[in-house]
């Protein structure tokens, strides 16, 4: 499992974004970086890799390319637990940095607190002090 990694994340308020950062800072590369919060979020807050337009999904417009490589409520086909939602992007090599805009969607009015888990696969990481990377997120 890696051993060290950096990771903070930017505030959100009603609706707009939480930007988290991660830096690796382990020699080795991180196959698969994997942002996961509890599903049941989303009767308050739904969270995206993108802010769905009918400019995206039409019949006729571009292809819909993202950096990301998967979108996936657990349980899945790679052990995403039940109750689940992952966001993946593919590799980060040591060294690099990876800046994550994630689009936030208020469903419902009055605060709302979560953890959001970085892991590499399924195993979760570890911030530059050692401790767990998760994030305890605030929605006033």
């Amino acid at each position: 499992m890696p051993r060290m990694r950096s990771v903070a994340a930017g505030a959100t308020d009603a609706s707009g974004t939480i930007t988290v950062v991660v830096t690796n800072l382990d020699p080795t590369r991180i196959t698969e970086l994997v942002l996961r919060w509890p599903t049941t979020l989303d009767e308050h807050l739904f969270l995206a890799p993108f802010a769905p337009s009918t400019q995206r999904t039409c019949d006729g417009c571009p292809p819909l390319v993202q950096p990301w490589t998967k979108w996936v409520v657990g349980p899945g086909e790679q052990g995403e637990p039940a109750g689940t939602t992952s966001l993946g992007w593919g590799p980060l090599d040591p060294g690099a940095t990876l800046t994550i805009p994630i689009v936030v969607t208020r469903r419902i009015n009055g605060p709302v607190e979560f953890d959001l888990q970085v892991l590499a696969g399924e195993a979760l990481l570890t911030q530059q002090g050692g401790e767990p990377a998760w994030l305890r997120v605030s929605v006033p």
